[in-house]
């Protein structure tokens, strides 16, 4: 089992960036596919990113692609999300997930760990 805590929230104005962080518990950290995923108000959560345990694959949502990049630290149970460029449009609470999957499965099926969600409003 593995535990997920957000961090890097914030209020911003458009076209800034911010760092979310999602710092993981337990030794297999590594083994896990980690993800991003949002939900804004009155809509359904939806995929954002996923990386695979090693890093090299790496799946976006269209409407981030080419603004938002996903990495992860293994040695430190940690991955991340650049957010350039943001619009109003990313305003929603991000929250971060985990699952011994691919980066792929992560992007259609639903993750079997999540953390509690930590709020990103893009102000224009």
């Amino acid at each position: 089992q593995v535990q997920l805590v957000e961090s890097g929230g914030g209020l911003v104005q458009a076209g800034v960036s911010l760092r979310l962080s999602c710092a993981a518990s337990g030794r297999t950290f590594s083994s896990y596919a980690m993800g991003w995923f949002r939900q804004a108000p009155g809509k359904e959560r939806e995929f954002v990113s996923a990386i695979n345990w090693s890093g090299d694959n790496k799946y976006y949502a269209d409407s981030v692609k080419g603004r938002f990049t996903i990495s992860r630290d293994n040695a430190k149970n940690t991955v991340y999300l650049q957010m350039n460029s943001l619009k109003p449009e990313d305003t929603a609470v991000y929250y971060c997930a985990a699952d011994k999957t691919t980066a792929q499965a992560m992007s259609v099926m639903p993750p079997d760990y999540w953390g509690q969600g930590t709020q990103v409003t893009v102000s224009s």
